[in-house]
């Protein structure tokens, strides 16, 4: 209910930073103090308790390296897997704060990251959501022309899951500026990336995906994925009314282009591809963010705003009431309370 109180309040003030502070603060304890709450989370425990007779150097070659080096110094400390949770949930909300408040309806584009990401991914998918989160700041960063610091964020991120690799083509195709040299430095990066973080388990992750389709995890991957597409049809239709400037403007039509070419792709794995969509979540707070802009008067500037909401307010009621894996998160229970 905050986030959504804060969309009517589109001007910054004094008081803004700290009901951020407060929000994320509460988002973060609601996501990271979870206890039983998640399609996986029976997997992540056993990940976890498996910490425990495992040496340091064992625990980092494993894959997603940082997400495991975690899981062993909480374990080695003898604490338990809510800490685990709550740094990650902690990485998740920095990355969505540092990008919402980069948006001109910053209360908006937080409110349509909760139904999804902060719900959805953040409880469920833990490794693949601070990737994300890191990628988040990453994407801050590239839309002010700051390639190296997007190359190193999501380095950081595929250190907690691989796919995160994936968005580093992005740093490429976005340049304003020197863009052979930016590709050449950029592929150069990704090579290294794959052949560090994906190679070896590439054979793993295709089986995975793509044969077995992660035991059918994703069944509401369609859906997920025509999310991504209805803003990037937006993009596309107002692009000229939406960016601040040129390097925004080929960040985020790169982003529209991609999220629509994983349509297709449906058919060969909804697993793999709505793993990869969850890279393009950020397209749907970018863009409803400024859509309200697109508007003639403050009459059809609040109308897209409240529309905005009462679609994500539908989104979240219906993945609730009907998703097929929503059982996982119901009842929700907080270890505050156990």
């Amino acid at each position: 209910m905050l986030p959504l109180a804060g969309v009517t309040f589109t001007h910054r003030t004094a008081n803004q930073r700290l009901a951020w502070f407060l929000v994320l603060v509460l988002l973060g304890l609601f996501i990271g103090l979870r206890y039983e709450v998640g399609g996986d989370w029976g997997t992540y425990l056993r990940h976890f308790d498996g910490m425990r007779y495992l040496k340091f150097t064992d625990a980092v070659s494993l894959d997603d390296p940082a997400y495991y080096l975690i899981n062993w110094i909480v374990a080695d400390e003898g604490l338990s897997i809510v800490w685990v949770n709550l740094f990650c949930a902690a990485i998740v909300c920095c990355g969505v704060h540092a990008f919402c408040r980069n948006q001109p309806l910053p209360w908006l584009a937080l409110t349509v990251a909760i139904p999804y990401l902060l719900i959805v991914v953040s409880m469920g998918y833990t490794r693949q959501a601070a990737a994300l989160g890191l990628a988040l700041i990453g994407l801050t960063a590239l839309a002010k022309d700051k390639n190296r610091q997007f190359v190193f964020w999501v380095l950081l991120g595929a250190l907690f899951h691989k796919s995160a690799v994936l968005l580093l083509p992005i740093a490429a195709l976005a340049a304003t500026r020197n863009r052979l040299w930016t590709a050449l430095w950029v592929s150069v990066f990704v090579a290294i990336a794959v052949y560090s973080l994906l190679l070896e388990s590439a054979e793993n992750m295709w089986q995975n995906y793509v044969v077995d389709d992660y035991s059918q995890a994703s069944q509401g991957g369609a859906i997920r994925v025509c999310m991504n597409a209805v803003p990037a049809t937006l993009l596309l239709l107002f692009r000229d009314k939406l960016f601040y400037n040129d390097k925004e403007r080929r960040l985020w039509t790169w982003m529209a282009v991609l999220s629509l070419a994983t349509l297709p792709m449906l058919s060969l794995s909804a697993t793999g591809v709505d793993r990869v969509a969850l890279y393009f979540i950020p397209l749907q707070m970018f863009v409803f963010s400024r859509l309200p802009f697109v508007a003639r008067d403050a009459n059809n500037f609040n109308t897209i705003i409240y529309g905005t909401v009462a679609y994500y307010v539908l989104v979240q009621f219906v993945w609730l009431n009907f998703a097929v894996h929503a059982r996982y998160w119901l009842p929700y229970k907080n270890i505050l309370f156990q």
